[in-house]
């Protein structure tokens, strides 16, 4: 259940696999399976179109025998001994032997007065993106709520197209909760000289409309106000875990599963956004992890399991994110660090974690050739003496292959 990458890569892994039976791809959506990283970049830019988006073929999925059911959503999953029943919200059933949730997460709400006026849009389908897109032909001023990874790749989108744009962090610094203060800081210089006004430890308490229902102002805790023509919220996502809850499977942020997406009964995983996995730094801890690697990554395993084939070793996992002239990129999990070195070089940063002297994740901003290195490395155990990997003289592969 879920038609984005997690549940087609299910789907496709379990054709690779040879599976004979027959696989069903369920979305709620009235499209084939799509790309999501493309809507707050190059389709909200207009550098993309709608035919670019699609993850595969019409073509691709008949010769592969997977049927995709569109705009049908799931109201309840039965389980039996050995599978059991999806009924759909049309009350037509599919009955299955194995089952993958991939239900996603869904964009978390600004829970203020105004939040449903007319101009205030969320960025996570693409109709979503197709609104906001239109929006922003002929706004002059955006307030966008948030300043995670959609929330600074929006305001920099719209910043390139002239608009004036507000960003409204209601945290001591951007990205704080998945990087350390060096790229916080580094992101916020680089998007204030091109022009983004963004506020720091600001709470947003009220969205102002006039009389037609239009979005007007920001109201903050404070008492100021901030023009807005459109208001993007960005404030993170909610995994949709509400149909493996009453199916019984034990959940907590999201879908609880292994390494191999695994849940807590027998022939049922869960993949991509909606799972909550083993956190690989903090023994005993959980996560759940927004990406598309993610989602590939664990829909090939989960497929192994429900073919029951030994699962292969898990890739190092990676994110990116493009704001204007900046290409961020991330390998490994950094949560858990305890310590970090900075390297700095003119419009090129590389931030290496390190837990117990081990190197564990990289950020890089404009410097592919670091990420490539620290990913690689990641994948092969391999690490840094963290007191010479400041050394600007050795590059991030020469201090990893251990020519330093």
């Amino acid at each position: 259940m879920g038609a984005g990458e997690a549940g087609l890569g299910v789907a496709t892994e379990l054709r690779d696999l040879a599976f004979g039976g027959h696989v069903t791809v369920i979305g709620d959506e009235p499209y084939l399976p799509y790309q999501r990283p493309p809507l707050s970049k190059g389709f909200l830019e207009g550098k993309e179109d709608e035919d670019n988006l699609a993850l595969r073929a019409p073509a691709f999925l008949d010769e592969h025998d997977i049927e995709v059911l569109q705009g049908r959503r799931v109201v309840s999953v039965d389980l039996a001994d050995k599978g059991g029943t999806a009924t759909l919200d049309d009350a037509t059933t599919v009955q299955f032997e194995k089952l993958a949730f991939a239900t996603g997460a869904r964009a978390r709400e600004l829970p203020v007065p105004g939040a449903s006026l007319v101009g205030v849009y969320t960025l996570r389908t693409i109709e979503d993106a197709k609104q906001v897109r239109t929006a922003l032909v002929d706004t002059a001023r955006l307030v966008v709520v948030g300043g995670g990874f959609i929330g600074l790749e929006v305001a920099a989108a719209s910043r390139r197209r002239g608009l004036e744009v507000t960003v409204l962090e209601a945290t001591p610094r951007l990205l704080g909760r998945v990087c350390a203060p060096p790229l916080s800081d580094y992101l916020m210089k680089r998007h204030a000289a091109a022009g983004i006004d963004i506020r720091l430890d600001t709470s947003v308490v009220e969205l102002v409309g006039n009389v037609d229902g239009q979005v007007t102002h920001v109201r903050l805790a404070d008492g100021a106000t901030i023009p807005a023509d459109v208001v993007i919220v960005g404030v993170g996502a909610l995994p949709n875990v509400e149909l493996a809850e009453k199916a019984g499977l034990e959940c907590g942020r999201g879908i609880v599963v292994d390494q191999a997406g695994r849940t807590s009964i027998d022939g049922v995983v869960a993949v991509g956004d909606c799972a909550e996995q083993p956190h690989p730094n903090l023994p005993g801890q959980r996560l759940t992890i927004e990406s598309v690697n993610n989602a590939l990554e664990q829909s090939k395993l989960a497929a192994h399991v429900l073919t029951g084939v030994e699962t292969p070793r898990r890739g190092v996992a990676w994110f990116w994110s493009d704001q204007a002239d900046l290409k961020i990129q991330i390998a490994g999990i950094s949560d858990g660090y305890d310590a970090y070195v900075v390297r700095a070089e003119s419009t090129r940063l590389t931030v290496l974690y390190f837990q117990n002297n081990r190197l564990i994740a990289a950020d890089v901003v404009n410097n592919p050739r670091d990420f490539l290195a620290v990913k690689r490395a990641l994948g092969e155990g391999r690490s840094i003496d963290p007191e010479r990997a400041d050394d600007l003289s050795f590059s991030v592969k020469e201090l990893l292959q251990g020519q330093a």
